[in-house]
């Protein structure tokens, strides 16, 4: 059986599994820059299977705001166009025969607005998961203190998992801050 201090370690594993999922989903939110990142979401209908297209192509970002795909097939250059534009990325790419261009327009106030929506979204999700370990735990604390463990150490086993749950929810609001700015910026 779990003791207190393993539970406590596990909520906090998981916890900071969901701050970093949150992280890795912020970064595929588009800004004014170009970020390899922003592709991470889009798959390619590669022969019948859906593929991420960072395992279809080599994608580089030549200057602030353009990112170029190269195809490893160049024969599949058609379908990532297609993904491209078919993605909530709001882009526009274009092909030479052998590569991809994606410029980054400046996003309008409207598609911020509409982009700061989404990352809310983001952080959102984030915190539930963050709230569901938390009451995982307590859960689990409540069988445990059916056998051995005293109502005292519950009690502060349970203020350790909420403080715990108060530190990664600030992480992700910071996270959700300094995203918004990075969004709203000029």
């Amino acid at each position: 059986m779990a003791t207190v201090d393993e539970l406590i370690q596990d909520a906090e594993k998981r916890m900071d599994a969901s701050v970093e999922h949150t992280r890795t989903e912020f970064n595929t939110v588009r800004t004014g820059r170009a970020s390899a990142a922003l592709l991470d979401r889009v798959q390619i209908d590669y022969y019948g299977q859906q593929t991420p297209l960072k395992q279809l192509a080599t994608i580089n970002v030549p200057e602030p705001r353009m990112l170029t795909i190269q195809p490893f097939d160049p024969s599949s250059i058609k379908s990532i166009e297609k993904a491209i534009l078919e993605s909530d990325l709001g882009l526009t790419p274009s092909n030479d025969g052998k590569l991809v261009r994606l410029p980054m327009p400046q996003p309008t106030e409207e598609r911020r607005k509409e982009l700061v929506k989404v990352v809310r979204k983001i952080a959102e999700e984030g915190r539930i998961a963050v709230r569901n370990v938390r009451r995982d735990t307590v859960q689990h604390l409540k069988e445990l203190t059916k056998g051995d463990v005293g109502k005292d150490d519950e009690h502060r086993a349970e203020e350790r998992v909420q403080k715990l749950t108060d530190e990664h929810t600030k992480t992700i609001d910071d996270l959700l801050k300094h995203k918004e700015g990075e969004i709203m910026e000029v």
